[in-house]
């Protein structure tokens, strides 16, 4: 695997590590701050721009008790200074004493500034169970 390649798969693992440790502070050095940033919860509308990306984060943070999330990368890829992982996302949650689970397939893109990989897009759609 090349150094990129590597290096953003460490970006991803950083998002996730800040969601399950419900960490605004590291989610927020894993985003990238501009106006352009989008963020597709599952089921939500688009969030565009870090200031409501962050509120989002914050309120799934402060009504969530446990946050497990398994991840199966599906494909990585580097384009330049952009660069996408397409994954599923085993989430497991508490949410007032009750215990939820739910499968996402998500895109994250990032794109490299200033020699660092940040988080641009995180599109995550709900996997319906048949």
């Amino acid at each position: 695997m090349n150094e990129d390649k590597t290096a953003v798969l460490e970006a991803n693992k950083a998002f996730y590590r800040a969601f399950e440790r419900k960490d605004i502070e590291a989610m927020s050095s894993v985003w990238s701050q501009g106006v352009a940033t989008i963020c597709v919860h599952p089921g939500w509308q688009a969030l565009k721009g870090w200031k409501d990306i962050r509120y989002s984060w914050e309120q799934i943070f402060k009504n969530t008790n446990y946050i497990e999330v398994e991840l199966e990368i599906v494909v990585a890829e580097v384009r330049g200074d952009i660069a996408y992982v397409v994954l599923v996302e085993n989430v497991f949650q508490v949410i007032n004493g009750r215990r939820m689970q739910a499968q996402s397939l998500a895109t994250n893109i990032f794109e490299r500034m200033a020699q660092k990989w940040y988080l641009i897009n995180h599109h995550a759609s709900p996997v319906m169970r048949s």
